[in-house]
């Protein structure tokens, strides 16, 4: 039996549930992550979850954005 994550990737990828067996472990770690996020991308909320999860793990401030910002509200 499949778990979610493995229907997630057979689904994303095409294989079958014994070839998914097969992979190296990092190379499933690695569909399992594309296949999620092309899963999310198919709806708008779920690219509004995936541009929020990208904007929370960004750790420098976008400078260039924020002196056009501030150049509009000024």
């Amino acid at each position: 039996i499949a778990t979610s994550w493995e229907r997630l990737v057979i689904e994303y990828t095409g294989l079958n549930i014994f070839q998914v067996g097969e992979l190296d472990y990092l190379d499933y770690l690695r569909l399992r992550r594309d296949a999620f996020i092309w899963h999310m991308s198919q709806t708008e909320k779920g690219e509004e979850y995936l541009n929020n999860a990208w904007r929370l793990e960004q750790t420098a401030p976008d400078r260039d954005s924020l002196r056009r910002k501030f150049r509009e509200e000024g």
